[in-house]
């Protein structure tokens, strides 16, 4: 199932975030050691749930039966003028291979979404997310010129489209 988060899901998604900290940071850029201390975690957390109350952004937990967190599934930059957002998604790395990221992603475009039309965008070396985007009925519109190192690679952007 996907819940949206609420503020008493810090704790253990701080616990979930440091747990998949180095599998996460193989396929996306590092979100620096700060962001997985409890003070600072908190306070993003509570920015996170400001963005959610107004209408910027739905945030979302990939939870199995027992309530655990398996990943999360954001829809972010909600644009709702253009109507276009951004979707980002995480699994965690005992779960990667199991079909998580496509279901959490397939529950999310059945939600009543404020938009027509979704980026997504995942780096050259993350196949498993360009998968769940495609599957899902993203459409590759391109990938970008830019590259930059991570993990002692030079990737690019890919970025998709859904509507």
């Amino acid at each position: 199932s996907i819940k949206l988060i609420k503020e008493s899901d810090a704790e253990s998604l701080l616990e979930f975030e440091i747990e998949n900290r180095y599998f996460f940071e193989q396929m996306v850029p590092s979100r620096g050691d700060d962001y997985y201390t409890f003070e600072v975690f908190r306070k993003r957390h509570q920015k996170l749930l400001i963005e959610q109350e107004n209408g910027f952004a739905k945030f979302y937990l990939i939870k199995n039966d027992s309530g655990k967190i398996l990943g999360r599934v954001n829809l972010v930059d909600i644009d709702k003028v253009n109507s276009i957002a951004d979707v980002g998604f995480r699994v965690g790395e005992p779960d990667v291979g199991k079909g998580i990221g496509d279901k959490a992603l397939k529950l999310l475009l059945r939600t009543n979404l404020p938009v027509r039309q979704i980026r997504g965008k995942t780096t050259t070396v993350n196949h498993a997310s360009q998968k769940v985007l495609e599957k899902n009925g993203f459409k590759q519109v391109g990938i970008s010129k830019e590259e930059f190192e991570m993990n002692d690679q030079k990737v690019r952007f890919v970025h998709y489209l859904w509507s």
